[in-house]
């Protein structure tokens, strides 16, 4: 059982979860939480026990020296925090982890069981992956949902995927069993700039959130770190005409794929989330 510290209640909370390792290409999405952490001030409440899940010689412990020159040494877990955004009309639970080596099924239901002892009402999971996608456009993010309501209501899917899946899968999963309310949304990130981190995908996973609970997000510097990232790729790619040439192709085949895409209505949603951060401004 994970134990919290004193938490006053918290209002409709969502939880916003994200784990590293198989599920977290370029860190994209482990990035975001730690993004919205950071923005939002959030409390971390407490954490899952390592010792039952994690196989320390994959993920070893690290020894640091704090400020007053203490020595520190952390242990790779999964940590709970809480926030209480003040653009949000509810509170956000924010699950920030690396996916375990062991004891799936009993580390998913220890996090719900704390997530409902919280009050979560809905449950959404971050994940990005290695695609065939140029950087030079936006990046694509597929969304999914487990409930037939929540797919009419988000216009996203509910998943046809088959075949291995990691902790978020899992997770999912476990908050269907449970009948718990569950989105999942996942980044596409070029596959030729796999290494992290990748702003530019955190931040379109940030403008589905957006989307979702309806209130601007905290961008901080994820806009600027996105340019230059795109800018280094550039020049990256400038310098190997293979490289450059492969990237071509790639916008070919995306611009192809997006013109049908080029409607009314998704430029009156873009439009839409601008005003409403501009507003908030």
């Amino acid at each position: 059982m994970i134990e919290f510290d004193d938490v006053q209640d918290l209002v409709s909370p969502v939880v916003i979860a994200a784990f590293e390792g198989w599920n977290d290409a370029a860190d994209a999405a482990s990035g975001l939480v730690d993004h919205l952490m950071e923005q939002w001030k959030a409390e971390v409440i407490g954490a899952i026990d390592p010792e039952e899940f994690y196989d320390f010689q994959v993920n070893r412990p690290v020894i640091s020296t704090d400020v007053n020159g203490h020595r520190r040494l952390a242990w790779p877990t999964t940590r709970i925090a809480v926030a209480r955004p003040a653009e949000l009309d509810r509170d956000v639970i924010l699950v920030r982890g690396i996916e375990p080596s062991m004891k799936w099924r009993q580390f998913c239901a220890e996090l719900l069981a704390a997530c409902d002892d919280l009050g979560a009402e809905l449950v959404v999971t971050l994940g990005a992956l290695l695609a065939d996608t140029p950087h030079t456009r936006p990046i694509p993010v597929s969304g999914t949902a487990t409930e037939p309501e929540l797919v009419d209501r988000l216009d996203v899917e509910q998943s046809t995927y088959e075949g291995p899946t990691g902790i978020v899968g899992v997770f999912n999963d476990a908050c269907s069993q449970l009948d718990i309310p569950a989105v999942s949304y996942w980044a596409a990130v070029p596959h030729y700039v796999a290494q992290p981190p990748c702003p530019k995908a955190t931040l379109a996973l940030l403008g589905q959130l957006e989307e979702l609970l309806q209130a601007p997000m905290p961008l901080g510097d994820l806009v600027d770190d996105s340019k230059a990232w795109e800018r280094g790729v550039d020049e990256l790619a400038a310098e190997d005409e293979d490289v450059a040439d492969y990237v071509r192709a790639l916008e070919e085949t995306r611009d192809t794929a997006d013109l049908p895409e080029a409607s009314g209505e998704a430029i009156a949603r873009e439009f839409e989330r601008y005003l409403k951060r501009r507003d908030t401004d």
